[in-house]
């Protein structure tokens, strides 16, 4: 049994609907996970579970999204909810790509730098509370 592109891309319109930037999404996470891969080698902390479990969670990103399109589909938002989640997806995984690039060693903007490290201070305060 073959799978087409055509079937597939029926699939695609039932779940994510007509979601914008979906595969500006997805090529973020590829770059995203590169990045990781090579900040892991430099920091020799590359391991398999950790990566398998990164992995997963890029998944269930794209089921957020899913879920997203059901809610604009019940309540007839037209993909408002759905295009907000992507939105704040894509700006997640440029600022991960962006803490890669920078613990890689890649020159990265100080005013970026400086943001990033104001955003890992107030994440590790939540978790310590």
């Amino acid at each position: 049994m073959w799978i087409n592109i055509e079937s597939l891309q029926v699939v695609q319109a039932y779940l994510f609907g007509g979601v914008k930037f979906l595969d500006f999404l997805a090529l973020l996470m590829f770059v995203d996970i590169i990045t990781g891969i090579f900040k892991a080698i430099k920091l020799k902390r590359l391991r398999s579970r950790n990566a398998l479990f990164g992995y997963a969670r890029k998944m269930l990103v794209f089921g957020v999204i899913i879920i997203a399109n059901v809610i604009d589909n019940i309540l007839g938002l037209n993909g408002a909810v759905a295009y907000a989640t992507v939105l704040f997806y894509i700006a997640n995984e440029g600022l991960s790509i962006l803490e890669n690039l920078a613990q890689i060693g890649v020159k990265v903007p100080t005013v970026i730098t400086e943001k990033l490290h104001v955003i890992n201070k107030e994440e590790e305060e939540k978790d310590n509370e």
